[in-house]
């Protein structure tokens, strides 16, 4: 009911600008006719029909102004459904994210989905993962505007881990109805040509001695992709050409995720200096790896970890190998494996740094 009631508002809304954009583009054409044709009625006419709304605009901008104050922000939890990193040069890395917002059961809105985008800090992105759920706040009156909070309070973060959302359907997602600024610029431009070519049409007698105007038109092509499989890699260079350096694991692999067009890869291999991707866009998600919400500045430590404790001295080289869990649910499974005179030797690791095994050189 409430999305049906949105709709009605914003054709009634865009009604309404047509209206007066047809108004305006005919008092601009009655100015021009009445200065063409040297006729004062009609240049009258178009003048006052401007006067008119101009102070009509002005009223209600000085009603507006005085309005009552927008509502307070509210606090709710969302389910994470996707998240995409846009890029990745500073300590806070832009994130677009799909989430389903679920409101708190005093503002009798049920669940929606909706599409943000927010700037993350580097060290909280493995916080925010696809099916986790973060705390957010939003306006009742406007349910597109939906900011993550970072630094919930305890109740809410106690709140958050227990809690268990449901996706809401696609058809649920809402959209900020002044984020279709194209669409509402080409209303006005359509209101102000009909408006105008409405009076041009009434004097064309006198006015149609030159030629006809041009018209353009715009084609839509589209394009179905097929599945395919992917491999790329990339080696680093520079001053601090280590993948170990903060940060730089993160930019390379969104370096690669944009190389492939795909955020989701069955395997994701790390080393010193090189890093490499395989995917297939035929697989499910669940048998994937998400770039975006991998832990990649807990993977320096990993590797430390097992140079340390593995029993290799002098680890000579060292590879972080990353794969869909086995099991629904798990997460990714993180191997980091290290070789040196003694051997080699490996531990591995869950998507949260946690260490779940260590195969250390001379154990069976």
């Amino acid at each position: 009911m409430e999305q049906r009631r949105s709709r009605v508002g914003r054709v009634l809304v865009a009604l309404r600008l047509a209206a007066v954009s047809a108004v305006i583009g005919a008092a601009l054409a009655a100015l021009v006719v009445g200065v063409i044709r040297k006729d004062v009625p009609v240049l009258a006419t178009g003048g006052g029909v401007l006067a008119l709304l101009v102070l009509l605009a002005f009223l209600g901008g000085r009603r507006g102004a005085g309005g009552d104050a927008p509502p307070a922000r509210r606090t709710a939890l969302a389910r994470i459904e996707d998240l995409r990193a846009t890029g990745g040069e500073t300590a806070d890395v832009p994130v677009t994210f799909r989430l389903t917002v679920a409101p708190e059961p005093e503002d009798e809105r049920p669940a929606y989905r909706v599409k943000i985008s927010q700037s993350i800090n580097l060290v909280d992105i493995p916080a925010y993962r696809p099916r986790g759920i973060a705390v957010v706040e939003y306006h009742p009156e406007k349910p597109w505007d939906v900011r993550i909070v970072t630094r919930p309070t305890p109740e809410w973060s106690r709140r958050a881990e227990e809690a268990e959302i449901d996706s809401a359907p696609e058809s649920t997602l809402v959209r900020d109805p002044d984020g279709g600024a194209g669409a509402w610029c080409l209303l006005v431009l359509v209101g102000l040509l009909a408006g105008a070519a409405l009076v041009v049409l009434s004097f064309r007698g006198e006015l149609f001695a030159s030629g006809d105007a041009g018209e353009s038109a715009a084609k839509e092509s589209s394009s179905s992709s097929a599945s395919r499989t992917f491999s790329t890699s990339t080696t680093v260079s520079g001053p601090s050409s280590s993948l170990l350096t903060f940060g730089r694991m993160r930019v390379t692999a969104m370096e690669l995720e944009a190389r492939v067009d795909s955020a989701y890869v069955t395997s994701l291999r790390i080393e010193d200096h090189r890093m490499a991707v395989r995917g297939d866009s035929a697989r499910p998600l669940a048998e994937t790896v998400h770039l975006p919400s991998l832990p990649y500045e807990l993977l320096p430590g990993l590797v430390r970890e097992a140079r340390a404790t593995l029993g290799v001295r002098e680890a000579e080289s060292w590879r972080i190998d990353v794969t869909p869990g086995g099991v629904a649910g798990a997460g990714p499974r993180v191997r980091v494996t290290v070789s040196g005179t003694e051997g080699t030797a490996h531990l591995d690791a869950d998507v949260t740094g946690r260490i779940t095994d260590r195969r250390a050189v001379g154990v069976s």
